[in-house]
């Protein structure tokens, strides 16, 4: 997991070989996103706002998810 600047994110991991993604919040969950490009955590970790960039590519998109934390 890697700190990120955010006002709604902590931190942000991701398994290549799985392409899961795993995002920490400010309010104390963790989640796994599954099946996300490598891209789109590229995406994701270069975004100006990774609020808004998780907002539009990952909450909005097609990803399954669970909360694990």
């Amino acid at each position: 997991m890697v700190p990120v600047s955010s006002s709604n994110l902590t931190s942000v991991g991701y398994d290549a070989a799985s392409s899961t993604l795993r995002i920490a919040f400010l309010n104390g969950g963790i989640y796994e996103y599954f099946g996300v490009p490598s891209s789109v955590h590229a995406g994701l970790m270069s975004a100006s706002s990774h609020g808004s960039y998780f907002d539009t590519h990952i909450k909005k998109g097609p990803y399954r998810y669970r909360k694990v934390g």
